[in-house]
C-alpha cells in the first residue's frame, strides 16, 4: 500500500495536535476526537503533556485515506523542544506548515520553514483556525508570501471566514467542498488567485512555460497534473484554509496529502557523509537513522527510527556506524500514539521502534554491516538558558549524575557542567520551559532538585600600572624563609609574565616560583575575591639569602607583591557579556529595544525581513537570567533568541559597589 510520512510543524498554539486529532477522526482511526485541554489526544499522551496542555515530544500517528497509509509526526510548537521539532521534520518526507488565520506568520513558523528548507522538504501551508473570530485568510496569505521564502501560492480559497467559514474552493477547477454555491463576492478574488497559481505552476515546467508565453490554452487536467508534480517536487508550496475544530477543508487536505505529497520511494537517492548513496527502496542495502530516543522506566531505551533503505527484520545484525558497534534488534514495532504494535519487518519508508538496545543514541545511523553508510547527524543549536541545580538531599546528590545522563540520552540539547569558578552545578537548555520539564523528569526518576539563577562568574582586573615589593622573611630556628621581589603590573590583554632582573639580584631558578605566586594571588582578587585577568607582570628587582631562600619563599613573595601592587593599580570589576540575537515580529520592535535598554544592552543592529525583525545586541550575562520567560511574555511567545559568549567588560561603578559588598559578605560568612 502507498505510504506517506508527513510532519506537522508550526509555532505553538496554531493547532497542530488538534489538526492531527481531526485527521485521525477523518481517517476512521477515532470515533471521537480528543481535546488538548482535557489531555485526551492520542498525540499528547505523556503525563507531562497532559499536565501542561502542550506537546513536549513528537507524536507518531497513523491513518489511512484513499488507499494510502499516512504517518503523521506531530512536532512540538515551543522552540524549547527544538530537538524534537528538527528530528520530526527530518524523519518525514513532506511537511504541513500550519499558520494561524488570526496570528499569521510567527517566529516558530519561520523556524519550521527554515528547517524544511535545510532538508529540502516539499510542504503545504495550512491556514488553520479559519472558524475563529478575526480570521483573515487574505491578510495571512500576504504575510506568508512576504515572510516565507519560496514559491507560495493559494491553491484553495475560503468560502466565508470566522464563524461563517463553511467551505473551500479549488482555485484551479472552481469546485467547492463541500458542494455549495460560490458567493459572488469571491469571484474577483478567485480569478486573481487562479492567475497567480497558473503563473506559479508554469514556472515549474519549461514546456508549459513556453506554451503559456506563446498564448496557448492549457487544459485544466494538464494544469492540475503539473500542479501536483510541482507540489510533489517541492517547487510549489500550496496554501489552503481549514478549521481543525469544525472539520471544514480537511477532506481537501487529506486528498492533497495522498495525491500531491511524495512517498519515501519518490524521495530520490540518499547520500552519506562519505558520498555514498542509497536508493530508498526495500531491496536496497539497509540503512536507518535514530531520530528520537526516550527512556522508559520499564523497557529502557526506546529508539524511534526511520528506515531509509532496505528492509529490517527481527534478528538482523546492524552496524551502528556512528558508534562503531553492532546491534541486533530481536523485536520490531510500529508506533501509533503511545501504542506499539509488533511487526515482522520494517521496509524502506517506515517509522519503527527498537527497544532494549543500550548502544543507540539520537542521530545514530544503522546500516548493513556488509555495506555500511553514515548519515550526517542532526544539527542542534547551543543552549540559551541556564540554571544552577541544587540536590535536596545527599541521596539526591548521589543519584543526580545517573539521572542527568538519562535526560541527556533523550535530549542532547540539555547540557550539564560544573562551573569551576563558582562551584555550582549548571543545567542548560533551550529555555525556562525546557529546563522546567527537565526538573520534572528528574523528579520522576526520584531525584529532587531546586533551581536558582546561576551566580555570575565576575572577574577582576587593573586599569593603571603600579609597582610594589613583596618580601617574605621568617626565622624560627634553623633554616628560615627568605624571598624578596619587586614587580611592576600593567593592564594588558591576557596574562603575561617576564623577568627584567639584572646582576643576579634574584637567581634565575626562583623566577618561576615568583610567577606561581603571582598566579596564586590572581585567583583571588583584592576587591571581591574573584579571579583576575588581563594583567602583565614584570619582575624588576629583589634579593635573596644563600641559606634561607627557597622556591616556597619566593612563591609567597610573588603573591604578596601582586596583592600590594593591585591596591595601587585602580582595580576594577569585570562582568561577562553575551552577544544576543532576538528574532520577533516587527510590531514588537519598540518593546524589544526598550526592554534591552533596561538591561544595559548595546544594540549592534536591527535587520528587518518581511514582517519579522532580528535585533543583535551585547548584553551583560547578569541581565539575561530571566530573558527566556521575559521574552515570551513580551512577545506573546512569538519571539526567539540565541546567545553566545562575547567577552568581559567593566561593571558600572554603582553596580560594582553593590556586587563587591555582597561578595565580601559571602566571604566573611564562609
Amino acid at each position: 500500500m502507498p505510504h506517506r510520512i508527513v510532519s506537522l510543524a508550526a509555532h505553538s498554539g496554531t493547532g497542530k495536535t488538534t489538526l492531527a486529532e481531526a485527521l485521525l477522526l477523518r481517517g476512521g482511526v477515532l470515533s471521537r476526537a480528543g481535546c488538548v485541554e482535557d489531555g485526551t489526544t492520542r498525540s499528547d499522551h505523556t503525563d507531562a503533556e497532559k499536565a501542561h496542555g502542550f506537546s513536549i515530544q513528537t507524536g507518531v500517528l497513523r491513518l489511512s485515506h484513499e488507499g494510502t497509509d499516512v504517518t503523521v509526526l506531530d512536532t512540538p510548537g515551543f522552540a524549547d523542544f527544538v530537538r524534537e521539532i528538527r528530528g520530526g521534520i527530518r524523519a518525514a518526507d513532506s511537511v504541513l506548515v500550519l499558520v494561524s488565520a488570526v496570528g499569521g506568520v510567527e517566529v516558530g513558523t519561520e523556524r519550521a520553514w527554515a528547517t524544511a528548507d535545510r532538508f529540502g522538504m516539499p510542504r503545504v501551508v495550512v491556514v488553520n483556525k479559519m472558524d475563529r473570530e478575526r480570521a483573515d485568510f487574505f491578510t495571512v496569505l500576504a504575510d506568508v508570501k512576504a515572510s516565507l521564502k519560496g514559491p507560495v501560492a493559494a491553491a484553495f480559497l475560503p468560502v466565508g471566514e470566522g464563524p461563517d467559514f463553511r467551505g473551500v474552493v479549488n482555485v484551479l477547477t472552481g469546485e467547492v467542498s463541500p458542494p455549495q454555491e460560490l458567493p459572488p463576492t469571491l469571484t474577483g478574488a478567485l480569478r486573481e488567485a487562479r492567475d497567480a497559481l497558473l503563473d506559479a505552476i508554469v514556472e515549474t515546467d519549461d514546456d508549459l512555460m513556453g506554451r503559456y508565453l506563446e498564448g496557448e490554452a492549457i487544459g485544466d487536467k494538464e494544469l492540475e497534473a503539473a500542479y501536483l508534480r510541482a507540489v510533489h517536487a517541492g517547487t510549489l508550496y500550496p496554501v489552503l484554509p481549514v478549521s481543525a475544530v469544525s472539520g471544514v477543508g480537511l477532506d481537501v487536505l487529506l486528498h492533497l496529502m495522498v495525491t500531491g505529497l511524495r512517498s519515501a520511494r519518490e524521495r530520490g537517492p540518499l547520500t552519506g557523509v562519505d558520498g555514498q548513496t542509497r536508493e530508498p527502496t526495500p531491496d536496497a542495502p539497509l540503512s536507518a537513522r535514530v531520530w528520537r530516543l526516550s527512556i522508559d522506566p520499564f523497557v529502557g531505551k526506546v529508539a524511534y527510527i526511520r528506515v531509509w533503505s532496505g528492509t529490517l527484520r527481527p534478528g538482523d545484525t546492524l552496524r551502528n556506524t556512528s558508534q562503531d558497534v553492532d546491534v541486533r534488534p530481536m523485536h520490531l514495532y510500529v508506533p501509533n500514539g503511545k501504542d506499539l504494535t509488533e511487526v515482522s519487518e520494517l521496509p524502506a519508508g517506515s517509522i519503527g521502534v527498537l527497544t532494549k538496545l543500550p548502544d543507540l543514541h539520537a542521530g545514530d545511523t544503522l546500516a548493513d554491516p556488509a555495506q555500511p553508510i553514515t548519515y550526517d547527524p542532526l544539527w542542534l543549536p547551543d543552549p540559551v538558558h541556564t540554571v544552577a541545580i541544587h540536590p535536596a538531599t545527599r541521596q539526591d546528590e548521589d543519584k543526580l549524575g545517573a539521572a542527568l545522563a538519562k535526560l541527556r540520552e533523550e535530549d542532547p540539547t540539555l547540557h550539564y557542567a560544573r562551573e569551576p569558578q563558582t562551584g555550582e552545578q549548571l543545567l542548560s537548555g533551550m529555555g525556562d520551559m525546557h529546563l522546567g520539564i527537565a526538573v520534572e523528569k528528574l523528579a520522576a526518576q526520584g531525584v529532587t532538585v531546586t533551581t536558582t539563577p546561576p551566580r555570575i562568574p565576575y572577574r577582576e582586573t587593573i586599569h593603571a600600572p603600579a609597582e610594589a615589593q613583596g618580601k617574605h622573611k621568617k626565622q624560627s630556628g634553623g633554616h628560615g624563609q627568605y624571598g624578596d621581589c619587586k614587580i611592576r603590573i600593567e593592564p594588558g590583554e591576557g596574562f603575561a609574565f617576564r623577568s627584567a632582573v639584572v646582576g643576579g639580584a634574584i637567581p634565575g631558578k626562583y623566577i618561576p616560583s615568583i610567577e606561581k605566586g603571582v598566579q596564586d594571588a590572581m585567583q583571588r582578587g583584592a576587591l571581591a575575591g574573584y579571579p583576575m585577568q588581563d594583567v602583565h607582570v614584570t619582575v624588576l628587582d629583589g634579593s635573596y639569602h644563600d641559606v634561607d631562600s627557597s622556591d616556597i619563599a619566593f612563591r609567597t613573595a610573588g603573591s604578596l607583591a601582586l596583592k600590594n601592587a593591585v591596591a595601587n593599580a585602580r582595580p576594577g570589576l569585570l562582568e561577562p557579556v553575551m552577544q544576543l540575537r532576538v528574532r520577533a515580529p516587527a510590531l514588537f520592535t519598540g518593546d524589544l529595544i526598550s526592554d534591552l535598554q533596561t538591561r544595559r544592552a548595546r544594540v549592534q543592529g536591527m535587520d528587518p525581513e518581511g514582517t519579522v525583525i532580528t535585533v543583535t545586541a551585547l548584553v551583560p550575562q547578569a541581565e539575561l537570567q530571566s530573558y527566556s520567560a521575559d521574552l515570551r511574555s513580551l512577545t506573546g511567545d512569538r519571539g526567539a533568541f540565541s546567545v553566545k559568549a562575547h567577552g568581559y567588560q567593566p561593571v558600572p561603578d554603582h553596580l560594582a559597589k553593590k556586587i563587591i559588598e555582597a561578595r565580601q559578605g559571602e566571604l566573611a560568612q564562609a
